[in-house]
């Protein structure tokens, strides 16, 4: 596949999954139309070589599986996961405020609250409701159009904001999406709610239980630069390795037993039942593999990339680098190491990758954190850690990591894909 196509795949796949929950339904709807079977959790599995299955936990996690000829010669799995830093909606949100209608927001993760000033936001999840029969049922609802935005203070109001800005997650951040009549008017979120989802065909709603509905910014990715070799857009950290393990899965060849997992919460530590610290990923290798004597084997012949955004090198900020450890857009996918195990890569796992690049020609880079500052971490630790499968650490390099939108190079998706389609092929 060559790069404009890639490029316009993951900028569709990026517009179509504001949420987590609307990436695993795009990603679900995907495995289907390849053949893929769907399996419930809550019935009994009778998985055959030669299958193709997924898996989907609290409508934000995925496991894809294809089962090889030998399943003791390893499994080769690629882990990535669907959440990205952002602001979602309180329970009881409505606020009215000198006449203006906001929501109060909660911060989801690492969020770089400077950027989602004065953008077009909309508002998208899954809604719980009762239905006119009095069944309990969900749905995912998207406004797709601008329906929000967190305006700026005029510089008038605050002359010292360019020299020592703070923003107040509680007071600041609120988005405004109407003016009302009055003061004292109020809003009925659930019925603004039970409206948006009549207009998307879900017209079986007689009230709203529950939600969960985060914010996100309605400006599509776009390709720029002069030679067209950056990549920007919303939630690439980290729906850009979620979209490379799903096509590098779809197109890898037919013989070793493949899988991909798509973990929710790794922006707020991965425990949850659909997180990386969560069962997930071990109760779905216990029911593929009972005997625990096999399993144990298994894991052990098998390998774990994860994939997840690495910092690229900043040219206005460099000195935030490792002097020897920069790594550059469009220069490869990579290897993220850390001596505290914050990165799960060793020294094996890491070879491993190497050589898979050697033999596709594809250039590969590493980061370390400097010495004196703190590591971020990933689902590949916390992986490694639940079902003991030797894994490695790598990912794109980024600009703007969990800002509203963020960079990446052009050239540096379809390295990663064609390396995570080698993995799946071949045992470790």
């Amino acid at each position: 596949m060559d790069q404009t196509t890639l490029l316009n795949g993951l900028a569709d796949f990026i517009a179509s999954s504001p949420t987590p929950f609307h990436a695993v339904d795009t990603m679900a709807r995907r495995l289907r139309a390849e053949g893929y079977q769907a399996l419930a959790e809550g019935e009994r599995w009778q998985l055959q070589a030669g299958g193709r299955y997924y898996v989907v936990r609290n409508g934000a996690s995925l496991i894809a599986f294809k089962y090889g000829k030998d399943l003791d010669k390893g499994i080769q799995m690629v882990g990535a996961h669907t959440d990205s830093p952002c602001l979602k909606v309180k329970p009881n949100p409505v606020v009215n405020s000198q006449g203006y209608l906001q929501l109060g927001v909660e911060v989801y993760g690492g969020v770089l609250l400077a950027p989602w000033f004065d953008r077009d936001l909309s508002l998208a999840g899954r809604v719980s409701y009762l239905t006119k029969k009095g069944e309990r049922a969900k749905a995912l609802v998207n406004f797709s159009r601008a329906i929000a935005f967190i305006p700026s203070l005029a510089i008038h109001l605050d002359r010292e904001v360019n020299k020592n800005r703070t923003i107040n997650p509680q007071t600041d951040i609120p988005p405004v999406l109407a003016q009302l009549p009055g003061p004292d008017a109020g809003a009925d979120f659930g019925q603004i709610l039970a409206d948006q989802l009549a207009a998307e065909g879900v017209t079986d709603v007689a009230s709203v239980l529950d939600y969960e509905l985060c914010f996100y910014d309605t400006q599509r990715p776009a390709v720029l630069g002069l030679n067209n070799e950056f990549f920007v857009g919303a939630r690439l950290d980290n729906l850009a390795s979620c979209y490379a393990g799903l096509e590098a899965l779809l197109a890898a060849p037919e013989g070793q037993s493949q899988l991909l997992i798509c973990n929710d919460h790794e922006e707020v530590g991965s425990s949850s039942c659909c997180g990386a610290a969560g069962p997930m990923l071990r109760q779905f290798l216990e029911r593929l593999v009972p005997d625990v004597e096999r399993r144990n084997q298994i894991i052990h012949h098998s390998l774990l990339v994860s994939a997840d955004n690495a910092h690229g090198i900043h040219p206005n900020y460099a000195d935030k680098h490792e002097q020897n450890h920069g790594p550059l857009l469009n220069k490869g996918p990579v290897i993220k190491i850390n001596a505290n195990q914050r990165y799960a890569t060793t020294g094996e796992t890491s070879a491993y990758f190497r050589h898979l690049c050697q033999q596709l020609n594809v250039p590969v880079q590493a980061f370390v954190v400097r010495t004196d500052m703190a590591c971020g971490s990933t689902i590949g630790p916390i992986t490694s850690a639940e079902i003991g499968v030797s894994t490695i650490d790598v990912g794109l390099p980024t600009w703007g990591m969990h800002s509203i939108r963020e960079t990446a190079g052009t050239a540096d998706l379809g390295y990663l894909i064609a390396i995570l389609q080698k993995h799946f092929a071949e045992p470790a």
